[in-house]
């Protein structure tokens, strides 16, 4: 897909923490598109670790909002809502992306043999291990890894505090892996220092995703 202007790519949130690493990331991978921020901040609290009939069609009303009102792409940065991007992507006329579909296509391309998973939470890791599983074949050891104190450092900010509690969790197994993969958006903002610190790639969500659509925009990606 080649594109003169400037493309609006729709961000659709469930959690204000995951926008400024998903605006970071296209600024260093896609600085030329037009981010539009949709946030819904009661789609993950009232999902309570289930996503209901009615709260993918909630999203659902979000994406068809964002595409009525002329986005070139639309993102959705929230993992539990994955399924509901993949649902409607046949649907709507304009590329829709699930929150990880890059990452764990990098993942895979990556033929990395022993992963650490990172969220900060049991419902989100065990979410994004059913999700990544298939992609990246039962062959590759996967340790499911919780931060804990990763959610709270994330939602204050604080990327020193979510570097500690990601390396902290990830540590007992980092002689054992040979990459690090970040399960939410919210904790993009540690993957540089996390990679430094433990000295193994580190991979999140929103700079996979932001190089995807601008190759998928523009080519310019190798």
């Amino acid at each position: 897909m080649m594109q003169t202007a400037r493309p609006v790519i729709a961000l659709i949130s469930a959690i204000p923490a995951a926008i400024p690493p998903t605006q970071s990331a296209f600024r260093e991978f896609f600085k030329d598109a037009i981010l539009w921020n949709v946030l819904d901040d009661r789609l993950l609290d009232d999902a309570d670790g289930v996503v209901t009939a009615s709260l993918a069609a909630r999203m659902r009303r979000l994406i068809d909002h964002t595409v009525l009102e002329n986005a070139d792409a639309v993102l959705l940065t929230c993992s539990m809502y994955a399924s509901v991007a993949h649902d409607a992507a046949a649907e709507v006329d304009v590329p829709l992306f699930g929150p990880d579909d890059a990452l764990f296509r990098a993942v895979a391309n990556g033929r990395y043999r022993r992963l650490a998973l990172v969220s900060p939470a049991a419902g989100p890791l065990a979410d994004s291990l059913a999700r990544m599983r298939p992609i990246v074949g039962t062959d590759v050891t996967v340790e499911a890894v919780i931060a804990e104190g990763a959610a709270a450092a994330a939602q204050l900010g604080d990327v020193a505090a979510l570097v500690e509690a990601i390396s902290r969790a990830v540590k007992p197994f980092s002689s054992e892996i040979d990459a690090i993969v970040l399960g939410q958006y919210s904790l993009a903002p540690a993957a540089g220092d996390v990679q430094a610190l433990l000295r193994l790639p580190t991979l999140a969500g929103p700079q996979h995703a932001a190089r995807a659509l601008r190759a998928l925009f523009d080519g310019d990606v190798t």
